[in-house]
């Protein structure tokens, strides 16, 4: 009965789009975790309207002819039922996740890509190391498209000292404090997080935070984003004081941007992180390890401070000489950063997003 009701279900939806032309609709398709790419989704929606290009539902991939689909998530090509999706055409974007780097997931994604990348019609990669990665599968280089993961900087104000206190009052923070930020899901799975996730650095993240314990006497930590039970752990071992702010929505995140003083990356590997251009556009300095979009944005001594994954020793050195340093000695810096992140707003990213759709939907 069941497969029954899926078959008058799929005739019906063909006998509704008779007239729809092939891949003249776009499908997308987010990873339903409330997490970054569901918010990269809704930004791509929005680009398509400026774009004039026609969206469909999901339900749609059973249309009478084959449409375009396209996947915020690159692990769709983990799962044996991606092909059932043909003849429609197929994209994904593939942020992270290099191979041979102990994780199998990574591996059996890029054994598929390289085995199948004739089926697939585009990928989007988010940094330059990332499309040299997809590029090494054999797929026609024509199908890859290098465009950041972007920013929306009506959410990210360039803070003002009044902002700051405002930010720390509502969230309870000492004034006085030197806040440092980390918002990102570092832990396994979506529960506490007590075991790490090694590619986002939370080992590395609690080590520069052990390091620079000894020089400032009111460091806090102002932590969100999920399964960061890891961090919390370390960060209580070692003395350091934090909070941990549950999000309702993405957009909050913003306030909490305000009121730090610094901003550390410590990942391994990443695809952006989207805290790049997020504290760019804040106002706030950021410490990063060189990895994903880091190593095309970030200008070390222009815009950020950047330096080798693993390097503890240097990303607390950058973090005191931003703690050391005055308000007008960090300005051009910070000014330079909000440039880049308006540089990379999804606003400023439409002509990729054209270029990218010409052949994906449409003839």
């Amino acid at each position: 009965m069941k497969e029954l009701t899926r078959t008058v279900g799929i005739n019906l939806l063909k006998a509704a789009s008779w007239n729809w032309q092939p891949y003249s609709r776009l499908i997308l398709y987010g990873d339903d975790a409330g997490w970054v790419l569901d918010w990269e989704m809704r930004e791509l929606k929005k680009i398509c309207g400026a774009l004039n290009v026609p969206l469909a539902k999901p339900i749609w991939k059973h249309a009478r002819r084959p449409q375009s689909v396209f996947f915020s998530n690159h692990f769709v090509l983990t799962k044996d039922d991606w092909r059932g999706l043909l003849p429609n055409r197929i994209g994904f974007a593939y942020f992270h996740g290099k191979p041979n780097t102990g994780d199998e997931l990574f591996d059996r994604f890029y054994r598929t890509l390289s085995a199948e990348h004739e089926k697939i019609a585009r990928v989007q990669v988010s940094h330059s190391e990332m499309k040299n990665v997809a590029l090494e599968t054999g797929i026609d280089p024509s199908k890859v498209f290098l465009i950041p993961i972007g920013i929306n900087t009506d959410f990210f104000p360039f803070r003002s000292a009044e902002q700051k206190r405002a930010a720390r009052e509502k969230l309870g923070l000492p004034q006085s404090a030197f806040v440092v930020g980390s918002f990102q899901k570092d832990g396994v799975g979506w529960g506490d997080g007590t075991q790490p996730k090694l590619i986002k650095g939370p080992d590395v993240f609690v080590d520069v935070m052990k390091q620079l314990k000894g020089d400032i006497p009111e460091l806090f930590v102002l932590l969100s984003g999920p399964a960061r039970g890891f961090v919390k752990k370390g960060l209580e071992e070692v003395g350091v004081p934090y909070l941990h702010k549950y999000l309702n929505s993405y957009p909050e995140i913003a306030e909490l941007f305000q009121a730090l003083d610094l901003y550390v990356v410590a990942s391994r590997q990443e695809g952006g992180p989207k805290a790049i251009l997020e504290s760019m556009a804040s106002g706030v300095p950021l410490v990063t390890t060189r990895v994903g979009q880091a190593m095309d944005l970030a200008q070390h001594g222009e815009n950020a401070f950047m330096t080798d994954s693993e390097d503890v020793d240097a990303l607390a050195s950058y973090a005191l000489q931003v703690y050391r340093s005055s308000q007008a000695d960090l300005q051009p810096m910070l000014a330079a950063g909000r440039k880049t992140a308006e540089a990379n707003s999804y606003e400023s990213q439409i002509p990729l997003w054209a270029d990218f759709m010409k052949g994906f939907v449409g003839a």
